[in-house]
């Protein structure tokens, strides 16, 4: 090729044009890069993102929880309070008598609220669902306790969950306003195929443990033993006034609310102004 002539004009005025005009950039396709999580290679490696990926996880992590929850009956146990709210089978009564004796290990001073809303070793439709032994149990470690145990009746407190009532300290047993105490004689198992020795024995049985419950009955109300036996002839329902009366509890934990019931007259009174006459044999 011929060599270009340095004096050419069109050429000297391209060149100053070019040197004048700035370079023009081409065009660069950038890859999209993806924000995530990156190890530096410094000595203590830290995770490195955007500022609002890093505090969404930080403040996930504050609020998570260090261990599962514990469950209701620790939480209960932790404010000293035992509660019974099922009838009194094995599995109740083994963790009522390991809580109470829990408690006493950790403080034998502090006293233990028990609070009751049981069917005793019955359901409410008089299905033998436990032995007496089981509210047996309960009472012995209740009694064997060094510390001050204050019952409440919440709700129901039948059979032998009565007699657990009315085995608190003196002067702190307490029930609310509309619950229900009552007691019975116990019930007889079902004897099924068993021998007619067998049931002989069972039935026996059942007389023992009435007369025991008959016994720490009148101990704890203060009644005699006969009038405690009269009563059981056939179930026995008291409200919070008449298990007041009858030395099942010492309070009732509502505001005015004996003076509130004082004023109203019992269920007898009401018969006597209405002239209903009430058979002896019912």
């Amino acid at each position: 090729m011929p060599s270009l002539n340095p004096r050419d004009p069109f050429l000297s005025k391209l060149a100053s044009l070019a040197a004048a005009s700035p370079r023009p950039s081409l065009p660069v396709r950038r890859r999209k890069t993806r924000t995530c999580l990156r190890i530096s290679t410094y000595s203590t490696p830290q995770a490195h993102g955007d500022p609002a990926q890093v505090e969404r996880s930080v403040s996930y992590n504050e609020h998570r929880p260090r261990k599962p929850p514990p469950d209701l009956p620790s939480l209960l146990l932790h404010g000293r309070i035992v509660y019974i709210g099922m009838p009194l089978v094995p599995a109740v009564t083994e963790l009522v008598i390991a809580e109470l004796l829990y408690l006493q290990w950790m403080d034998p001073k502090e006293p233990i609220y028990l609070y009751i809303n049981s069917t005793g070793t019955t359901r409410d439709d008089g299905e033998t669902v436990g032995m007496e032994s089981e509210g047996f149990a309960i009472y012995d470690a209740m009694m064997q306790l060094k510390n001050e145990i204050q019952t409440v009746a919440v709700g129901a407190a039948i059979g032998q969950s009565c007699l657990l009532l009315a085995a608190g300290k003196k002067g702190r047993r307490f029930m609310m306003p509309h619950a229900k105490a009552m007691i019975q004689q116990p019930r007889v198992p079902s004897s099924g195929q068993m021998p007619a020795s067998d049931v002989l024995i069972r039935a026996k049985e059942v007389i023992n443990n009435r007369d025991t419950l008959v016994k720490l009955l009148a101990r704890h109300t203060r009644n005699s033993v006969e009038e405690v036996s009269k009563v059981m002839r056939r179930p026995y329902y008291m409200d919070s006034m008449r298990a007041l009366e009858f030395g099942v509890i010492d309070k009732i934990l509502w505001r005015g609310q004996e003076k509130i019931m004082s004023a109203v007259a019992s269920a007898e009174e009401w018969d006597r102004r209405s002239g209903i006459k009430v058979v002896d044999g019912m």
